[in-house]
């Protein structure tokens, strides 16, 4: 008997074994693109990181092209596309962030009726639409009926990206709150929407800025949706109702031009420094308010 219980005991240490080494290796193995991306970006994008690069506007293609024969750095910066990225993003996080919690309380409260259900399934058919399907509708919501490229029509894009995963951490998160929490402040005297405001949404807010966040690096480097909405600027501007740069749409832009092909690398790097910043403040987030 103790001869099988230690063969079995062997046995069981032996698979335990196997089954984390092969874990490990299949981790390896898909952290080897990561490693790969981030070492490319960084060979050849470093060059590029300058002052200039956030002071100044993106440059000409005479100018990169001269800055080329004399084995120059190319001059000029993406100044229009930081501005545009910043109006652009701001914009659609005052849109989605407010709508996108408010339905999400809605849904939290009232999951089992039908119009809820109906709400939450247009949701997580919002998650699978295609970023340019987007684009193309906003273009015939808000490009055509404005008679021009803006940057509200880019914002709006973004904003409908941005709103399902907005409204499931907030449906999820309140719904990870201990039903004692609501029924406590309801005995307390305190009116349906004052414990919502007041009790609910402090308590779960680790869950919806964790959320929040997650959701805006997720649009940040959307590309597609803002070629067909904000269409790009050569200067710096502020006005929403003109046509807007970002930085994507400068990656883009500085691809398709062989002369400001290096621009490429420096942009792609500090988007994907962004982007990793706001991905680990999520993180660091989540681990203090115990989201997991």
């Amino acid at each position: 008997m103790k001869k099988t219980y230690k063969t079995s005991a062997r046995y069981r240490l032996a698979k335990d074994k196997i089954v984390f080494g092969c874990i490990c290796l299949l981790t390896s193995v898909t952290m080897v693109p990561l490693f790969l991306i981030l070492s490319e970006l960084l060979r050849k994008g470093y060059k590029q990181l300058n002052l200039n690069l956030f002071t100044e506007i993106a440059p000409t293609t005479m100018e990169a092209m001269i800055a080329r024969m004399n084995h120059e750095l190319i001059p000029g910066g993406i100044l229009n596309g930081l501005t545009g990225t910043v109006l652009i993003l701001s914009i659609a996080i005052m849109i989605a962030i407010p709508l996108g919690i408010l339905v999400g309380i809605y849904l939290a409260e009232n999951g089992e009726r039908r119009f809820a259900k109906f709400i939450r399934s247009l949701t997580d058919l919002m998650q699978g639409i295609p970023s340019i399907v987007i684009g193309i509708i906003v273009y015939s919501w808000v490009v055509k009926p404005m008679h021009g490229y803006s940057a509200l029509a880019g914002s709006i894009s973004l904003a409908i990206m941005m709103l399902p995963m907005v409204i499931r951490s907030t449906e999820e998160s309140l719904k990870m709150l201990p039903l004692s929490l609501k029924e406590a402040g309801l005995a307390l005297g305190g009116s349906y929407m004052s414990v919502i405001l007041r009790i609910l949404l402090p308590s779960a807010f680790g869950g919806l800025f964790t959320g929040s966040l997650l959701a805006i690096s997720r649009v940040t480097g959307e590309t597609a949706p803002l070629l067909v909405t904000a269409l790009g600027a050569a200067m710096v501007n502020w006005d929403v109702t003109q046509p807007t740069s970002a930085i994507s749409l400068l990656i883009w832009e500085f691809y398709n031009d062989p002369n400001l092909a290096d621009l490429v690398w420096s942009s792609s790097l500090l988007l994907l420094f962004f982007v990793l910043g706001v991905n680990i403040f999520a993180k660091s987030v989540a681990s203090r308010w115990k989201i997991q």
